[in-house]
């Protein structure tokens, strides 16, 4: 990804905290980190987020997808000793299509699938004030609706690098071209 479209990604997500109401400080914006899972196809494969709190026990965050962006299906495994990352997302903005182990519940998902590959299709749409938790080794994936989303997740420790994924072409860390 390059400079100028990361700087792009961050300031849409910027507005969409706005329409959210979520009121993040100066410090808080500049580090917004943007997740393009080293595809570069972040505006189909990738999220937007700001961590407030990352302990050895508990972790807050904001995350932002934009119309019909993606975030890959994974899985948080065990890591240094801890047990993997249960996590509730609760939907602020918009509308969230998750999908999580269990029986396929429709006949039709609600996401668009893109390139990637994909496992799990147990569908549960979150609309603002909705929230869903994933327990530790849960393989999920998600997607916002046509007017984008915004998530508050909170969660045991996040170690995020350490995500396993489905698609074993993905990577966590982001790469800035210079």
């Amino acid at each position: 990804m390059t400079r100028r479209e990361y700087d792009a990604q961050v300031q849409s997500t910027l507005e969409y905290f706005e329409k959210a109401q979520i009121v993040l400080t100066d410090e808080e914006k500049a580090n917004v980190e943007v997740a393009d899972f080293g595809m570069g196809k972040v505006k189909e494969l990738g999220l937007q987020l700001v961590v407030y709190i990352n302990t050895d026990r508990v972790c807050a965050k904001e995350m932002v997808l934009l119309p019909g962006q993606t975030c890959p299906e994974h899985k948080h495994v065990p890591t240094n000793g801890q047990a993997g990352k249960e996590e509730t997302f609760r939907c602020r903005y918009g509308e969230v299509y998750l999908y999580v182990e269990g029986e396929k519940n429709t006949d039709a998902i609600s996401a668009k699938l893109i390139e990637s590959e994909f496992s799990v299709f147990h569908e549960i749409i979150l609309k603002p004030g909705e929230q869903y938790t994933i327990m530790p080794e849960t393989l999920h994936w998600f997607q916002a609706g046509p007017d984008g989303a915004v998530i508050s997740e909170f969660s045991t420790r996040s170690t995020d690098e350490t995500d396993v994924f489905t698609d074993k072409r993905l990577i966590r860390e982001t790469k800035i071209e210079v």
